[in-house]
């Protein structure tokens, strides 16, 4: 079961989702431009299926809710879990659009990161991203992460990114 741990940064609060979180996280899973790059905007059905699984995570998965320090508005949901090929870690990311380009997605991943390195110990982290996803690709770029490799999965090419704890 996953662990409720809060993460802080400059700007933002991270916090174990809550039922009360559901509201916002379906803004998340109904927005186009949030799920561009993520199969599509999604139904009732899926939304709620998929939000139980982040409330219960396996142990070793995390799920956060971001919210703005000072207004407590929501920003999106960020999380550190198991990948695709079954061994790697992977941070995962979804803000409000509203919330795009004022470095506070750049601000949170640093911060996850440093979790996973400095708290969990883990030795790399690794993200997915479709190449088509500039924006994700880059922000990935800025902190820190290298692109190790592309593959073929959802329909489409993805580009995964890594980083080590040596390289921090």
């Amino acid at each position: 079961m996953g662990e409720n741990i809060k993460l802080e940064t400059n700007r933002c609060i991270l916090s174990k989702l809550q039922q009360i979180d559901y509201e916002d996280i379906k803004k998340l899973y109904v927005n186009e431009k949030v799920r561009k790059y993520l199969g599509g905007i999604r139904d009732e059905v899926i939304i709620k299926e998929s939000f139980c699984r982040v409330m219960k995570p396996l142990k070793g998965s995390y799920y956060w809710g971001v919210r703005e320090k000072h207004t407590n508005k929501f920003l999106g949901m960020f999380s550190l879990d198991s990948h695709h090929d079954g061994i790697s870690k992977e941070v995962s990311y979804q803000l409000l659009p509203q919330w795009w380009g004022a470095g506070y997605a750049t601000e949170i991943l640093k911060a996850v990161i440093d979790y996973a390195f400095n708290t969990l110990q883990l030795t790399e982290v690794i993200a997915e991203t479709q190449t088509a996803n500039g924006a994700s690709c880059r922000l990935l770029e800025r902190v820190g992460m290298k692109y190790k490799q592309s593959v073929h999965r959802f329909g489409t090419e993805q580009a995964i990114y890594s980083i080590s704890s040596t390289l921090k």
